[in-house]
């Protein structure tokens, strides 16, 4: 059915009703205009057109009000309708068609066919001697009023604190000169007996204590990976100006904890079901919540108080990169003006290192570990577990500066993309990446040629080097001020932690003007060229634009960009 057939009986009906009333403050509707003017008596009409406008309890829009009491039915017509007025009408047929019920019989509520009912000519007769000759001049197509949405200024996101748990330092000032002196965090494992695995090293942490950070208690019961992320997230706190004093004065409905890991509690887990081979009654009661990967993130909001956004998402080693991204958008949304986003994962236990064995994805350098995680190395061999937690404090630009807070770099943007081709490889052209970083750019305004510093994921696995250092070299090849580093050489992977302290080791570098080497990149692969990759030493470097890579299994890629704060 034409657009116009549909509009015209509805037009003529809306005039209709409408010149049937007295609109000023003491007139309006009270009966429904369905009902026919000849079966009301001349009293009930009277009283029809002199019930005053709130009678029943109807309260109208002040838009339809304005248009109804208005001296123009084009206002009216305006306020009701998304469609202008019938064309039929408009080029004067006549009222005959613009019936309430048409000739060919239409009705208001579909079509007929059929001969027009007794009912449905009196109400034609009805909208015609109300209207009458007064809609010619009335009725006109509405002019389209440009209406302009208000400029809003994004809400810039800054980084205000961070906190990191890693085995090269559990603050990150400790943590990046240890980086920038190159010195690793890759050894024997001490946790438990891996004489039979055919890989035993990781980049263990030696030695943590949650004094002062986590109650005693749940320092028995919680698994590693939520103590690592509750001493970051406090830490990042602390590190970020975060006192008792200002604590008691923020909104804690707009400050939000987003922290993320890969694989949760599996230490509980695994215990959990040591236990179950005895008894139920042995198991761990906190064993089910304590391993879901939402729990960390939980438990901080429920020891800080903070009743914003909080939740988990586990994006296998792309983990951290997606929480800052979301937590971030938060902040820009304005649903937030704190946020606390990083990821944490402890996974160095038999469960998790003979899974990754199986997976043939570990590499078997045991003889000396320290030389074992090589990003880019023709000799390289898979790579190498490691564990810990990193934490960033994002905040809104203006919120920071209420509070004269320490601004270490602004957030710029970022994205996310998948590969949609295999569940551990990368996508044999790097499709994926590419598009990430393409979109990382576009949505942060970012031009490729300022971007010179770039934290790549490198961790050391034979295809996924490559493939990523490709791409990045099609993305920003053409920079001759390049420069790219992993920070897995020498603490090796932290799976869904990975990204969060690389995201600290980005922050830091802007902070510094130094970027940390590459060790065990002795024999570079074939294409790669050492002119784009740092050396075995540190590297003086005035940052404009840095990009951090993170990528998972399943395809997951997510790309951040972070610059000095002007």
């Amino acid at each position: 059915m034409a657009p116009s057939s549909v509009a015209s009986p509805l037009c003529t009906w809306l005039v209709a009703a409408c010149m049937s009333v007295t609109c000023d403050k003491e007139h309006s509707f009270k009966s429904s205009v369905f009902q026919s003017p000849e079966r009301l008596s001349r009293k009930a009409r009277r009283r029809r057109v002199s019930s005053k406008c709130s009678a029943s309890g109807h309260d109208f829009p002040g838009g339809l009000i304005s248009s109804f009491c208005g001296s123009s039915l084009q206002a009216l017509m305006s306020s009701c309708l998304a469609f202008e007025p019938c064309e039929e009408y408009c080029s004067s047929k006549g009222l005959s068609s613009l019936a309430f019920f048409g000739d060919n019989g239409f009705s208001l509520f579909g079509s007929r066919n059929g001969p027009m009912t007794r009912r449905q000519r009196r109400m034609n007769r009805a909208a015609h001697s109300v209207a009458g000759m007064t809609m010619a001049v009335a009725v006109q197509p509405a002019k389209e009023v440009p209406t302009k949405k208000p400029l809003t200024k994004q809400r810039r996101v800054v980084v205000t604190g961070m906190g990191v748990v890693t085995p090269i330092g559990h603050e990150p000032d400790i943590f990046y000169n240890n980086l920038l002196e190159g010195v690793s965090g890759i050894s024997e494992i001490e946790a438990f007996d891996c004489a039979h695995f055919p890989t035993r090293i990781a980049g263990e942490i030696k030695s943590f204590l949650t004094d002062k950070w986590v109650a005693p208690k749940l320092s028995k019961r919680a698994d590693k990976f939520m103590l690592y992320m509750l001493t970051a997230g406090k830490k990042a706190l602390v590190d970020g100006g975060i006192t008792e004093e200002v604590m008691r004065e923020l909104r804690k409905d707009k400050c939000g904890v987003l922290i993320g890991s890969a694989m949760g509690g599996m230490k509980v887990f695994y215990d959990a079901l040591e236990a179950l081979r005895v008894s139920y009654k042995k198991m761990n009661p906190f064993c089910v919540p304590f391993a879901t990967t939402n729990m960390g993130s939980a438990m901080l909001a429920m020891d800080i108080g903070w009743m914003g956004p909080n939740y988990s998402i586990s994006t296998a080693c792309a983990t951290s990169n997606f929480c800052i991204l979301n937590a971030a958008n938060h902040i820009i949304r304005g649903e937030a003006d704190m946020m606390l986003c990083g990821g944490s994962d402890a996974t160095i236990i038999p469960i998790g290192l003979g899974g990754f064995v199986a997976c043939r994805a570990l590499s078997q350098r045991n003889s000396d570990p320290t030389k074992a995680s090589r990003p880019w190395d023709i000799n390289r061999d898979g790579f190498v577990m490691g564990e810990g937690a990193g934490v960033l404090l994002l905040e809104e630009l203006e919120h920071a500066k209420e509070r004269d807070a320490n601004i270490y770099a602004e957030f710029l943007g970022g994205s996310f993309t998948c590969d949609a081709y295999h569940m551990t490889e990368p996508h044999p052209e790097g499709t994926g990446i590419i598009l990430c970083i393409e979109k990382a750019l576009a949505q942060s305004g970012v031009a490729r040629e300022d971007v010179n510093y770039i934290n790549a994921h490198a961790t050391s696995t034979l295809a996924g080097d490559l493939k990523e250092y490709q791409a990045l070299i099609r993305c920003f090849g053409q920079n001759p001020e390049l420069r790219v580093n992993s920070t897995k050489s020498m603490i090796g992977h932290l799976l869904g932690a990975a990204g969060a302290v690389e995201a600290v080791a980005t922050v830091q570098a802007i902070r510094t003007g130094w970027v940390h080497p590459n060790v065990n990149l002795e024999n570079p692969d074939e294409g790669v060229d050492t002119n784009v990759l740092v050396g075995p030493k540190k590297e003086r470097l005035d940052i404009k634009v840095a990009l951090s890579n993170s990528f998972g299994f399943g395809g997951h890629n997510s790309s951040i960009l972070f610059a000095p704060y002007k």
